[in-house]
């Protein structure tokens, strides 16, 4: 090949490879863990929780799966996977998991989701409400929009654990009624 060609082709192969580099597709970055309304929540085979104490101070006061009630308001709000616990040790709780699975009554097709409560902590004496929402800030948490939860028309069934470092696993259940009501909203 004559050098006067060369400089041309090797000019044009450059500017095709750049203009191909440009063309490539972004792949979207992974879902962010922070951001409650970002984060995917999958079902999991078992119960990851292990906390053996059996040193008493967290308590579950309420659990509810429908007629939902904002904790300070007082307001009816949307169906929720919605726990109010309390801290009745004395010393500051961290380090909370959550375990729940729900279960379909009429076809007994259960799944069991589990979360780390990050930045979730509870002083003495204090009472604080998670909110499985997919909503963001203190205390709201994602949520599988596909779940048993949101796409049953049967009653769903939950038993939930709630762990925090140092105290016993407290324990509740809730219920989902049958019918559409306001869950799938």
């Amino acid at each position: 090949m004559k050098p006067r060609l060369l400089v041309p082709v090797a000019l044009v192969t450059s500017l095709s490879l750049m203009g191909l580099a440009g063309c490539q597709v972004a792949t979207p970055a992974p879902a962010s863990t922070s951001a409650a309304a970002n984060t995917v929540v999958l079902p999991v085979d078992s119960n990851p929780i292990v906390n053996a104490s059996t040193a008493p101070g967290l308590v579950i006061v309420s659990a509810a799966a429908e007629n939902n009630v904002d904790p300070v308001t007082k307001a009816a709000i949307k169906d929720r996977l919605q726990v109010t616990v309390r801290n009745d040790s004395s010393s500051e709780l961290t380090s909370f998991e959550i375990y729940y699975v729900m279960k379909d009554v009429t076809t007994g097709k259960s799944e069991g989701y589990y979360q780390a409560l990050t930045g979730f902590t509870l002083a003495a004496g204090a009472t604080g409400t998670l909110s499985f929402d997919g909503e963001t800030g203190v205390g709201h948490y994602p949520e599988n929009t596909f779940s048993i939860y949101r796409s049953s028309k049967n009653q769903v069934d939950f038993t939930i654990e709630v762990s925090a470092a140092g105290v016993q696993v407290a324990k509740a259940t809730a219920t989902k009624g049958s019918g559409a009501g306001d869950a799938a909203d």
